[in-house]
């Protein structure tokens, strides 16, 4: 084998990396989060594969053959790869796409993965991870059963392949078009309804499948060509075998292409996609990828990642700077660009359509991005923010409400509430252009008054909350639709219209209906006003059939956003306030009460998932704001971490990122509709974050690090800064924010100004 050989195009690249000015590429670990720490905890669910800024295609390994958990495809401890697919979702907590795996592989061809104990045959390979690297747009691994280097990079639209071969012996590829979550999951039901596979000539084929799983219906297209031509070809139509066939149709597809010679030199392999057509595919393909030049390829994604990394420069410590550049690098894997190069897309009726930008947004997982990741996409990706607002508005003109949990164009239904109502609010009154106010504003109205899947909202006029009775998962559903009806009422108001103003205001309060003061929790009660017993503050909920979602009672106490005063005097006061959420901190999780969607924990604090996110900032709203400092500096240092178990949780498409990303700057949005930051315990010895408006905005820390987790001072633009926040405008205005840190609180800023309910 020749691995010296093997080694020279990646490094290649790295010399192309050192060109640029200022590489922030080499700062991000794509293995990050691939892994988990132990069998007992959760990974971060991420893949190590090539993909490009919001694009179509992440090309990256799948170690397992129907891929469940993690949602990924890939989890570092295993130790064989069965393929290379096309898309993948990043940090999910449910699994499916996996498009189109290509396997290299020598010998007596195999039509099955096999298993990874090796015991039944196969046509996966055990790798190491001493022959495996990736950087951003680049993934190279040995696999060692074959003796093959695979070497991946993508476009927007398409994959590009190259396998170097030990010497000049047979080799097949597979490409299966079969592979996906298992059949029967506990996740999905997935059923392929249709594929196909087409023999153009002996250096293209091209093919399409139809399948239903957690998105309820895909079509996904591709195009492949070779750089040089294949022998044979053989197709697999469920339990029989076609060899040379032209066509061939089978829900269980596979085909695999023989080169029997000419492998001595490298098989590169371009692939285009469409969510549209074939057309589309070969398209893409043409367009992006009009030739084999790996090099140019791999080269011209990290200058992609290179510029959209760009958007904010820090300055901290090596392992600051790959957990805060990769999750930068999550964060933008997704949102997914699904519309072609020519700007066709699939409407939710399934007709074709053409966006004005090219741009047609997908991979909304916005139960868990909205809290975070979108309020930091208008501060770095405020272009972007518009597309993705005006993405979410086309599902409702054909839909009739927005996304819930959107994948490929289509509604999963998954998690509840209407969390494309903050994201949409929160960029209407952030001003970012390109979006219609007026549209936008009815499609927040409208979804809030049509009742859907998880949002049966007929219920709060005649109740006042969801009934536990006639609505699963009633109360966290009641605290969050509580939230969304706030965020309509304030569009609302700055839209002039009073009247709804005032009805969604007034929704915005129905939470206070299930707050029981004597025992200081939401609950659940029935249709007939009665409290549901047995009640455990302590117990946990899923996804249904229980009043609290992913987490338990101690947990969705804190979700009142929107208006903490008023929450706070649920409690009889500041002081009762404080105590409960001292306990929340301190009260230790009981095994037989935790379950998969819970970990990370701090009391009963889980940072492993999103309903616990903002809770350590509540206490900027009281007279001790330096325990949001003690508890954000907590989290930052021990929950994170540069590894591959970077995360404590699914990393749920760069909310886990966006939460590092902010508190490492020092502060947070708790109410991630209405313009106000709060300040928590600042990492990093500096970051300047660079505004869409030309303008800069740079935030320096003295004394940072280790035991001086507490603010002692804060400047703006040289100025005493008497308050424990600041606002977007205030950031969007440019300018310079000092914080200086100490190992003790300062207890003067009991006296700052606490965050007032809207900057607006």
């Amino acid at each position: 084998m020749k691995r010296v050989i093997w080694l020279v195009p990646f490094l290649l690249l790295c010399s192309h990396l050192t060109l640029v000015a200022q590489d922030y590429t080499r700062f991000v670990n794509p293995f990050l989060g691939t892994g988990s720490i132990d069998s007992l905890s959760l990974s971060g669910s991420n893949f190590p594969g090539a993909c490009m800024p919001f694009g179509l295609v992440q090309l990256s390994p799948d170690t397992r053959e129907y891929p469940d958990d993690p949602c990924s495809g890939y989890e570092y401890k295993d130790g064989t790869i069965v393929g290379f697919s096309h898309t993948h979702l990043s940090g999910t907590g449910c699994p499916d796409l996996y498009d189109f795996l290509f396997m290299p592989a020598g010998g007596p061809l195999e039509w099955k993965p096999g298993s990874d104990d090796g015991k039944v045959k196969g046509f996966r390979s055990r790798f190491s991870h001493a022959n495996e690297q990736a950087v951003p747009g680049y993934y190279s691994v040995v696999l060692d059963d074959y003796h093959i280097r695979a070497e991946l990079t993508a476009t927007e639209h398409c994959g590009l392949h190259r396998y170097t071969f030990a010497d000049n012996q047979p080799y097949h590829l597979i490409i299966d078009l079969e592979h996906s979550l298992v059949k029967n999951s506990p996740y999905r039901s997935v059923k392929i309804l249709s594929a196909q596979v087409r023999v153009v000539d002996n250096h293209t084929i091209e093919g399409y499948r139809i399948i239903s799983g957690w998105a309820k219906l895909r079509k996904v297209y591709f195009r492949a060509e070779f750089s040089r031509p294949f022998a044979h070809s053989v197709s697999k139509a469920g339990n029989d075998a076609f060899p040379d066939n032209p066509v061939t149709n089978h829900p269980n597809l596979k085909i695999a292409l023989q080169f029997p010679s000419g492998n001595n030199e490298p098989l590169l392999v371009r692939v285009g996609l469409s969510s549209v057509s074939a057309e589309g595919a070969a398209a893409n393909l043409k367009a992006e990828m009009p030739d084999f030049d790996f090099g140019k390829v791999a080269a011209a994604a990290s200058q992609a990642w290179n510029r959209e990394l760009s958007c904010i420069d820090i300055q901290g410590t090596e392992k600051q700077k790959t957990i805060f550049y990769t999750g930068l690098y999550h964060l933008f894997i997704q949102p997914n660009n699904i519309a072609d190069v020519s700007g066709q897309y699939l409407k939710t009726d399934d007709s074709p359509a053409k966006a004005s930008d090219n741009k047609h947004y997908s991979t909304f997982s916005l139960w868990d991005t909205y809290r975070a990741a979108h309020p930091l996409y208008t501060l770095v990706q405020e272009g972007r923010s518009a597309g993705f607002v005006n993405s979410m508005i086309r599902q409702f003109d054909t839909y009739g409400y927005l996304p819930i949990w959107q994948l490929w164009g289509t509604d999963t239904y998954t998690m509840i509430g209407n969390h494309a109502i903050p994201v949409i609010v929160d960029a209407c009154l952030k001003g970012i252009p390109g979006i219609d106010v007026a549209h936008a504003y009815a499609a927040v109205k409208g979804s809030s008054l049509n009742a859907h899947r998880n949002a049966p909202v007929h219920l709060l006029d005649q109740y006042g909350y969801f009934p536990e009775d006639l609505q699963s998962q009633s109360v966290s559903i009641t605290l969050e639709i509580a939230y969304n009806d706030w965020c309509v009422a304030q569009l609302a108001k700055a839209l002039g219209k009073e009247e709804d103003y005032r009805y969604f205001s007034k929704r915005a309060g129905c939470y206070q209906n299930l707050f029981d003061a004597g025992t200081g929790f939401f609950r659940a009660k029935d249709s007939k006003g009665a409290w549901i017993q047995p009640f455990n503050p302590l117990a946990y909920g899923g996804n249904g059939g229980f009043p609290f979602t992913e987490g338990n009672a101690w947990q969705y106490l804190w979700y009142v956003p929107q208006d903490v005063p008023a929450f706070q005097s649920l409690f009889g006061g500041e002081k009762n306030f404080l105590a409960k959420l001292d306990t929340f901190f301190t009260l230790n999780a009981r095994p037989e009460d935790v379950n998969g969607n819970a970990s990370g924990f701090i009391g009963q604090y889980a940072h492993g998932n999103e309903p616990s996110h903002h809770i350590v900032y509540l206490y900027d709203f009281t007279s001790q704001p330096w325990k949001a400092q003690q508890y954000s500096a907590k989290i930052l240092n021990d929950l994170y971490n540069e590894g591959h178990s970077g995360y404590s949780g699914n990393e749920d498409c760069g909310q886990m990122s966006a939460w590092y990303i902010f508190s490492a700057m020092g502060f947070y949005p708790v109410n991630p509709a209405n313009g106000i930051y709060c300040f928590g315990s600042p990492l990093l010895k500096q970051a300047v974050i660079r505004l869409a408006n030309g303008k800069q905005f740079t935030v320096r820390t003295a004394n940072a690090g280790g035991a001086n987790c507490y603010i002692q001072k804060i400047l703006l633009n040289g100025k005493p800064w008497k308050k424990n926040f600041i606002t977007h405008a205030d950031i969007e205005a440019g300018g310079t924010l000092d914080f200086v840190m100490g190992p003790q609180p300062n207890k003067k800023m009991a006296a700052y100004e606490k965050p007032p309910l809207t900057a607006y």
